[in-house]
């Protein structure tokens, strides 16, 4: 590891890097990229702007000697980029990474799950966001039923993954899909997270009265089921944790909204065109595609990464308000990564 790994102005470390690998996806889901935005005409970053694999191998390298040990592959929808078993066994070489997860909507695990599985991946996050087939068709803006969904982590979990599955939660939407989604997973030994929804981007349409948190969330919860509270696992890890009790199954939240954890957060992103972010919800990243077709030295963008963490002062979801969410600019998910 590069010797005195950096902080940022509010002493947190840089120990998650988080990839996003294309800007594309199959699905329209209206809190990420709503089809009234990305449309059928929507234009895309062209290959030749994507970092290449070898890119982001350099790349996740001298992250990774500056304390980074977790990876998670974003997108967009992070398997509709080619050869991406081939990037997984890259990364999951180096030495020094100790996990490796992905992020997807899971439409193509069937094709995917074992090739990945092969090369050393072994964590999928899988997002869902109801179990009613007319209202999740409705929010994928693809008309794709939760059925199919289902049944890919089902052979995921065959292949021998640990799976995690996400549900963003917005009021007048899905919030009667708590307790039905809770069900299911639990019977399955599978781990629910509840994300509260979030002003990522410009293009969701949000508002604190869309938001459901996790008190509210909790409520719901507690009418049926008993819940017990787990500690942390380690420093900086984003969901509350608890345990149905009597069962090994869990559940957890993401509370970015109500109970934000910008003081303990470490993560650092790298979008699909080489963009460096500090924060989830920036307006602005540090090109680092530039600096490697420019012909930087290794040396070179070690500097220019340790100095814009160390520089980093961000805490958005601890100063979020009406007023912030209207006149700031924020990159799109989709482009980010979740």
């Amino acid at each position: 590891m590069n010797a005195h790994p950096p902080l940022d102005q509010l002493r947190r470390p840089i120990h998650d890097l988080r990839i996003s690998v294309t800007d594309r996806c199959n699905f329209r889901c209206s809190y990420c990229m709503p089809k009234e935005v990305y449309g059928e005409d929507y234009t895309f970053l062209p290959t030749s702007e994507l970092l290449t694999f070898e890119e982001i191998h350099r790349l996740t390298r001298l992250f990774v000697s500056l304390g980074v040990s977790k990876i998670r592959l974003t997108g967009g929808e992070p398997l509709m980029r080619r050869g991406l078993p081939e990037l997984v066994a890259k990364i999951g070489f180096l030495d020094g990474v100790e996990d490796i997860g992905l992020t997807t909507n899971g439409v193509l695990l069937g094709q995917q799950a074992e090739p990945l599985y092969e090369v050393g991946l072994r964590r999928l996050n899988v997002s869902l966001d109801a179990l009613s087939p007319e209202l999740f068709g409705r929010m994928n803006g693809r008309g794709i039923k939760p059925g199919f969904i289902l049944k890919q982590i089902d052979h995921a979990i065959e292949a021998g993954f640990e799976v995690k599955v996400n549900m963003v939660v917005q009021r007048g939407l899905n919030e009667s899909e708590i307790l039905p989604m809770a069900r299911y997973f639990k019977e399955r030994n599978i781990t629910l997270r509840f994300i509260e929804f979030m002003d990522v981007g410009n293009d969701n349409g949000w508002s604190f009265e869309k938001v459901v948190t996790k008190k509210d969330i909790m409520e719901r919860l507690q009418s049926t089921f008993e819940l017990e509270a787990l500690d942390n696992n380690y420093f900086g890890e984003v969901a509350q944790r608890y345990r149905y009790k009597g069962s090994k199954a869990e559940v957890g939240f993401i509370t970015s909204v109500s109970e934000s954890f910008c003081s303990s957060c470490t993560r650092a992103r790298l979008s699909s065109d080489g963009k460096f972010y500090t924060c989830l919800f920036a307006s602005s990243g540090f090109d680092l595609r530039k600096m490697i077709r420019s012909g930087a030295d290794d040396q070179s963008l070690l500097e220019a990464i340790r100095n814009v963490w160390e520089q980093r002062t961000d805490r958005y979801s601890d100063d979020r308000t009406e007023q912030t969410v209207r006149n700031r600019s924020k990159i799109g998910m989709s482009y980010i990564g979740g």
